[in-house]
């Protein structure tokens, strides 16, 4: 068993080959990828297929969505032993509005927050826009 397969499976996800496939090809990209991406990546699956396997991913903790503002939905491997927790595993994100990439700045993770009274969070997301390290040349 690969370490993708362990990875599903102590997720509560069965490794079909499409899963491992599409978790193969996120595990490659440094940046975030909207669904477009993995369609056009694999051009002969369904969209129903890539859009469940990653909807399946996210609902297990696997990925998690980012809304960077640019109005497409982007999606990127969570790290290791993250639950997506909002006390814990929250961090920035960054979208350069140069190459209109997105990326996970896990080490710099969101403080927790503290509501007023009445107030439930569900999710929380942050995104810094601006020039890249690449971009930039720095």
């Amino acid at each position: 068993m690969t370490e993708i397969e362990k990875t599903l499976e102590n997720n509560g996800i069965r490794p079909t080959a499409m899963r491992i496939l599409i978790y193969k090809f996120m595990a490659k990209k440094e940046v975030a990828i909207a669904l477009t991406d993995i369609e056009n990546a694999f051009v002969k699956a369904e969209r129903t297929t890539l859009y469940r396997t990653l909807k399946t991913f996210e609902d297990k903790g696997i990925v998690h969505h980012i809304d960077d503002g640019t109005g497409i939905s982007k999606y990127a491997l969570c790290e290791q032993g993250c639950n997506c927790e909002l006390d814990q595993d929250l961090h920035l994100h960054f979208h350069c509005s140069n190459c209109d990439k997105t990326v996970c700045l896990t080490d710099h993770k969101i403080p927790h927050i503290n509501l007023p009274s009445g107030y439930i969070a569900e999710d929380a997301n942050l995104v810094i826009t601006g020039i890249c390290e690449k971009c930039s040349g720095q």
